[in-house]
């Protein structure tokens, strides 16, 4: 029997082309798309590699979702991993800023170096944005291409799966998707944008209360370490385009 996994038109591992093999029309569709865009000129963001990051690492390693929104806008950020930027990003946007001062308070690790998250899925840690492409300088631009399609197929999935999972989810927008989750254990609070942080995102403890909901449901707790950054070393951008 042939149990090679679904071609798509971007890397994943194969249990997730696997799960994703019914909408896979949709995605060959956005691959189209997107191609037709960057002809015409457009920049879309992330880099075109790094468009299914989220889904490079196995589904069947996942223990922690954390839902974002969209890539963030501006050329060079985003690496296709919700909340992260490129390490060489200086200064930091404000909301991953804030996710930071929360991990240090929660966790007791230091600041870390740069906004890189890859330690984070390479720990089990499903970094997911709902629409996965933006255009260069237009936050919220491709939320009517059909990435919805792709990514609730994905988090039912996953939540359809059996195996320890905890879900991470900052603000409403994040929130809507809770129905898609079946019963798994539910981390909910205030976005952590300047706007709302302190609107109960602030000491919140994400980190320590999904390793506690992960060992209750006989799963090892997610290590979630970074990188520390020198002691000097906490940067924060004053106007950062609103990417999530």
């Amino acid at each position: 029997m042939d149990t090679a996994a679904p071609q798509t038109p971007w890397p994943m591992a194969p249990d997730w082309a696997s799960a994703l093999e019914p909408v896979l029309p949709r995605l060959h569709g956005l691959d189209a798309e997107l191609s037709r865009r960057r002809a015409a000129g457009d920049l879309v963001l992330p880099a075109p590699e790094h468009v299914l990051r989220a889904f490079h690492r196995p589904m069947s390693e996942v223990k922690v979702l954390i839902l974002g929104q969209d890539p963030y806008p501006t050329p060079g950020h985003s690496i296709g991993l919700a909340f992260a930027v490129d390490a060489a990003v200086r200064p930091l946007p404000r909301s991953l800023a804030n996710i930071f001062a929360e991990y240090v308070a929660d966790t007791g690790h230091p600041f870390p170096a740069t906004g890189d998250l890859t330690p984070w899925a390479d720990a089990g840690v499903l970094l997911l944005n709902p629409i996965l492409t933006v255009a260069a300088g237009e936050t919220g631009s491709h939320q009517k291409l059909g990435w919805q399609e792709i990514t609730t197929a994905a988090l039912a999935a996953l939540a359809a799966r059996g195996t320890p999972l905890v879900s991470i989810l900052w603000g409403r927008h994040a929130q809507r998707f809770e129905p898609l989750l079946g019963t798994t254990p539910v981390i909910t609070s205030a976005h952590p944008s300047p706007l709302s942080a302190r609107r109960g995102f602030f000491g919140s403890h994400p980190f320590s209360r999904a390793n506690e909901l992960l060992v209750a449901q006989g799963a090892d707790p997610v290590d979630w370490r970074l990188p520390a950054a020198e002691p000097e070393a906490a940067p924060v951008a004053p106007d950062a385009l609103p990417g999530l």
